[in-house]
């Protein structure tokens, strides 16, 4: 992405929502455009103000990041801005919900300055970014849920062995780096499995592919065995 990346605040705590402008606008090649201090302000100021990320709280009075998240993604006027939602660990049971609702990545509110800046650049970049802290307690959540409420395993038939294992390492938090290294795989060749991960089960990025995996229960299920 050529110039520097504008980012709109989402908090409701007003203390939090300075000190991340602060932050922001501290940072070489990213800009603070606005703040919203709940869903229905961040949904608004995203229309008005066309930012690239949404660094969105996921808890907030009225519409909450979730609800906010979907309106943004699922509206054509502002589907190019991406989200990029900070949770703490009370708050696990949101974090599907905000991944089924668009959002491009998470991050814990206790997280370091460098990583929360990093990953507002990776997801303005396109990419997923899942909290691999988040992602271990996400797949044990859907290890515990029972066999009948998870989607039948049809949406996963296309793909070989080796796709189903690559998706098994995206779910998990792995970065293509890690998957490269856990493989044995180069990065093209890493990047290619991506791309047909992306392709076959017609998800828009990375979060998605992740959302495929849960709900075919192949993540949760390869999680018990170890694999």
């Amino acid at each position: 992405m050529s110039g520097s990346v504008r980012v709109l605040v989402a908090d409701d705590e007003p203390l939090l929502r300075g000190s991340f402008r602060v932050l922001v606008d501290t940072a070489p090649g990213l800009t603070a455009v606005g703040e919203a201090s709940d869903g229905a302000e961040a949904v608004e100021h995203t229309r008005l103000l066309r930012p690239d990320v949404v660094l969105m709280d996921i808890r907030m009075p009225g519409t909450d990041g979730i609800e906010a998240t979907r309106a943004i993604v699922d509206s054509p006027a502002t589907a190019g801005t991406r989200v990029l939602i900070l949770t703490t660990f009370d708050l696990d049971e949101y974090v599907y919900g905000a991944l089924r609702a668009g959002a491009a990545g998470f991050l814990l509110k206790d997280t370091s300055p460098g990583v929360l800046l990093a990953g507002i650049r990776t997801v303005a970049a396109g990419e997923s970014l899942l909290a691999p802290s988040v992602t271990r307690r996400l797949i044990a959540e859907f290890a515990r849920l029972p066999h009948t409420h998870r989607a039948p395993d049809t949406s996963l038939d296309g793909l070989t062995e080796r796709e189903r294992e690559v998706l098994v390492l995206v779910a998990r938090g792995l970065s293509n780096a890690d998957i490269c290294e856990y493989l044995h795989l180069s990065n093209g060749t890493v990047k290619t499995y991506i791309g047909r991960l992306l392709s076959k089960l017609r998800a828009r990025d990375r979060a998605q592919l992740v959302i495929s995996a849960y709900e075919s229960g192949l993540v949760s299920a390869a999680h018990r065995t170890g694999a």
